[in-house]
């Protein structure tokens, strides 16, 4: 799990997980209502894809498989409610790399994130997207950085709170880049989405799967992705890393 979900590229890992100990999978499992925590809002493509899941197993398993969203805390609070929840296999969660980054940013955790979970399966590897408020006179990334020289601490970007992918995605790409903005932090990936779309922020890190729709209705411009290569369902031309480094 620690290998896939590289901080240097921004991608989202998504990993079901149960409490650690005691959970042995049996032919009659589920004989009751799964739950799945997300420790996300509503709305972000972490959620998007629990729910996917979600269904699909619920077919599959002839059985309830339920999506509970339990923000907050860069996804340590809903983490921590299935660390500590019975390790029946009635409890998962659905993962990001912000369980990763947690454990290397914050300095205390009320779970130990080595043992307290056991992870099930690899779910999904998407891109994060660097999109801006169509007010923003730019449409590359070079300009981007050009733009964020000329007026350094006068752009602002979003992110899913300290410590989340989408904060520590900017923060690399200001690295690299070596540019300024400002950082507004929000409860989750679909507030802080919603806010660049309204042009409360003007530059944002986002999922690919729920910032693209916005982008194919004109509500945001994309301007790259995080990974090296165009992503085939993106309407970028080059990569963050690539732009930054060229600039």
């Amino acid at each position: 799990m620690h290998r896939r979900s590289r901080i240097s590229t921004a991608l989202t890992v998504a990993v079901v997980g149960v409490g650690h100990a005691g959970f042995v999978a049996a032919q009659s499992y589920p004989v009751k209502a799964v739950r799945i925590v997300v420790p996300f809002p509503p709305g972000g493509g972490t959620d998007t894809m629990a729910r996917a899941l979600a269904q699909n197993l619920t077919d599959a398993f002839k059985q309830s498989v339920v999506v509970e969203n339990r923000a907050g805390a860069a996804g340590v609070i809903g983490t921590d409610i299935v660390a500590k929840s019975p390790p029946d296999g009635y409890t998962l969660l659905f993962a990001s790399s912000a369980y990763v980054i947690s454990a290397a940013v914050q300095p205390s955790l009320p779970y130990d994130p080595a043992t307290a979970l056991q992870p099930l399966s690899f779910v999904a590897l998407t891109p994060n997207i660097l999109v801006v408020h169509p007010s923003v006179p730019v449409k590359t990334v070079k300009e981007l950085i050009a733009l964020a020289r000329r007026r350094p601490g006068e752009l602002n970007y979003g992110s899913t709170g300290n410590g989340a992918p989408y904060h520590v995605a900017t923060e690399m790409f200001k690295h690299m880049a070596k540019v300024d903005l400002t950082h507004v932090p929000y409860k989750g990936a679909a507030p802080a989405l919603t806010a660049t779309i309204g042009g409360e922020v003007t530059v944002l890190f986002g999922n690919i799967v729920s910032a693209l729709p916005h982008v194919r209705a004109g509500r945001l411009r994309a301007l790259a992705v995080t990974t090296p290569k165009r992503s085939r369902c993106s309407p970028c031309a080059s990569s963050t890393r690539e732009a930054a480094r060229a600039s």
